[in-house]
């Protein structure tokens, strides 16, 4: 019997200066989504999570509480075991940087590279942001200020270690030319081209003015700079360099590393340039994922904006925000938190689309046949069409998440969904019901049902893991029922179903909406005045090329109205255009977007956008579209693009100021 084939994702090691936010989970989260997938397709799967303990920033936090580091860190990181217990997160390890086997493993790691001339002393004299445990020369300040989070730096000058990176530049940026899927997104992978190419500096590896960190086994007066020991942890946990444990031949190089996009810089150059030196191997892949914000911000634990995970698992379920942050949030990009958004997306997707549909299957198979299906069945109309449409799900599923587009994987079960639902209508089981004739015909529909239903199950599975429990017991499906490997339309000979609770009740939107602004404005009324917080900046201001100047008369030529999206798609012609139909409060319209690398077209459908409503139309794609105004957008500073959307209470036609 041949090994199964290794799969190793990590999260990044979370720093626990406070409890973590719903960005943190949605990261976790998206990296459970892979990993049990991949264990579901019969990879052998290693998966990583944690904590980095160590740094200024914790030493200062214990240092005001009064109490030890350790003992700070210790509560919080009790805090996240139980967050991660609560999301069904099955990570099959979980790492602290405070780990005796991952003292030893950095200590041997820091010692090697002196010794081969690697590390070497000097004296810092610099910038150092203690927010993100980083240094800074003059020269990548923006603004005077941290060019990752924008805050205030301060000087430091200190005796140092410092790790040769400068030694690596040319190394690293072949191995980028050769192994092009290494950084993604492809545009962050630019951004550290540019990085190096400006100049790579030697890394500050050590300080001697923090002393909460593993020391320098042969200088003890040092600790070691955060990076280097948060970053040993994804070889430390397979027990390179310590004898906890002997995974490491097994499970290196990692398949992917999942971090935040703040933090990339740190996972595709200094990381990358310790394992050259140390002559390992280097990680498959690097994604950097955007944020998930809030009106607009970034969320941040020092800010306090940030949306507690807990509360929204014990108000809507926890598979509920699962698929909310899988389905609503471009893996890649930024993506926007609000109760309306997850609200809709429950409604919609989880109650009309998924629940309906088991709730409906059920009750008419217990209805018309006791909850028993009869053999005697009979093909018809309709059935080849669904059954080519759900039997071909998985391998598109798949194709999704080995691109890791998880969104859209989401989005082809989900289509799969719909066309049962879609059946049901074309068939009209309730009509055949009543001629016992049909019985045949009535038992092949409902049968077809049950085994989109199965398939719904199986591929759900990974994303959703207690909603597809409850859906196999409301089937009857036993554990070879529910096996990837074997999915078969018609693999299931047999149907004995017993109907459940519905598996996720419709939301009375208005209502909730109004409760939880009045639990806001109550809480807000408790709460101390503060100062307000300051306006999140970019890391970096877009060079801004000003049009020449326009008067009034000129403006008022342009006719900005709000326009709501009727239907949306993708076009075979275009990798970049997304065609819609939008109802302008008169008439519909069609519009062409190159909106189609950072939205896919259920992002869109039913949403109200901004509309230039009198840009004279378009021949597009040599006439064979035409496009009858523009929608509007922002830039990001990572080159997407954000539409402009307004609030479903606003009308179709509403002018814009």
């Amino acid at each position: 019997m041949s090994e199964k084939k290794t799969y190793y994702i990590t999260t990044p090691i979370y720093y626990p200066s406070d409890k973590l936010h719903i960005g943190h989970s949605y990261t976790t989260v998206a990296c459970d989504a892979l990993a049990r997938f991949k264990r579901m397709q019969g990879y052998n799967v290693m998966y990583l999570t944690g904590t980095d303990e160590h740094g200024q920033k914790i030493e200062d936090k214990a240092a005001a509480r009064g109490v030890t580091p350790k003992a700070y860190v210790d509560e919080i990181v009790a805090g996240i075991k139980e967050l991660w217990k609560l999301l069904d997160i099955s990570h099959d390890r979980f790492i602290r940087t405070t780990d005796d086997y991952h003292v030893e493993s950095c200590q041997k790691i820091f010692t090697q590279l002196y010794e081969q001339g690697d590390i070497y002393k000097g004296v810092y004299k610099g910038h150092y942001c203690k927010p993100c445990e980083s240094f800074w020369t003059d020269s990548q300040l923006k603004d005077g200020k941290c060019p990752d989070c924008g805050r205030e730096v301060y000087e430091a000058e200190e005796e140092a270690y410092f790790f040769r990176t400068g030694k690596y530049a040319a190394r690293l940026l072949d191995y980028y030319q050769q192994n092009p899927q290494f950084i993604q997104p492809e545009t962050r992978k630019n951004e550290m081209i540019a990085f190096i190419n400006q100049g790579l500096q030697d890394t500050c590896v050590s300080r001697t003015s923090v002393k909460w960190g593993i020391p320098v086994p042969f200088d003890p007066a040092h600790t070691m700079y955060v990076w280097v020991d948060a970053l040993s942890n994804y070889i430390s946990a397979l027990g390179y360099g310590n004898s906890a444990y002997q995974d490491y031949e097994t499970f290196w190089p990692a398949d992917i590393h999942i971090v935040g996009k703040e933090i990339l810089r740190f996972h595709t150059i200094l990381w990358p340039a310790m394992l050259m030196a140390l002559g390992l191997p280097l990680p498959k892949r690097v994604f950097g994922h955007g944020w998930v914000l809030l009106d607009g911000g970034k969320m941040s634990k020092s800010k306090g904006n940030v949306v507690d995970p807990v509360i929204l698992c014990g108000r809507y379920g926890v598979d509920a925000i699962r698929y909310f942050l899988l389905r609503d949030i471009p893996f890649g990009n930024d993506g926007i938190f609000s109760n309306e958004a997850l609200i809709n997306r429950i409604n919609s997707d989880l109650a009309n689309d998924l629940g309906n549909l088991l709730s409906r299957t059920v009750a008419m198979v217990e209805k018309y046949f006791g909850g028993a299906l009869p053999a005697a069945r009979q093909a018809g109309e309709f059935d080849a069409d669904l059954i080519s449409t759900v039997a071909a799900m998985p391998a598109k599923v798949a194709a999704c998440m080995d691109d890791l587009l998880i969104p859209q994987a989401t989005q082809e079960i989900f289509k799969a969904i719909q066309r049962a639902n879609k059946y049901i209508d074309e068939t009209a089981p309730w009509a055949l019901a009543k001629d016992e004739a049909n019985k045949p015909r009535l038992a092949m529909v409902l049968y077809n049902l049950c085994e989109a239903l199965r398939y719904a199950c199986v591929m759900l599975a990974p994303f959703l893991p207690s909603t597809a429990d409850k859906m196999a017991a409301q089937l009857g499906l036993t554990a070879a029922d529910r096996q990837y490997t074997s999915l078969g339309f018609g693999g299931k000979a047999d149907y004995t179903v017993h109907k459940g609770e519905a598996l996720f009740p419709r939301i009375d939107a208005a209502r909730e909406l109004a409760e939880l602004a009045a639990g806001a404005e109550a809480r807000s009324q408790a709460a101390a005045p503060a100062a307000p917080a300051p306006k999140p900046q970019p890391a970096e201001a877009p060079a801004i090329e000003h049009l020449p100047e326009i008067t009034i008369d000129d403006f008022c030529k342009c006719e900005l109205r709000v326009a709501r999206v009727l239907t949306c798609e993708t076009l075979p012609e275009s990798k970049k255009l997304l065609k819609m139909t939008l109802f302008d409060g008169e008439r519909e319209r069609t519009i062409l977007s190159g909106i189609a690398r950072w939205y896919a077209p259920t992002d869109l459908i039913g949403r109200n956008v901004g509309i230039v409503a009198n840009l004279a139309p378009r021949p597009m794609m040599k006439g064979k579209y035409v496009s009858e105004g523009m929608v509007m957008a922002a830039d990001l500073p990572d080159g997407g693009a954000s539409v402009a959307f307004f609030p479903d209470d606003v009308l179709p036609g509403s002018a814009i100021h």
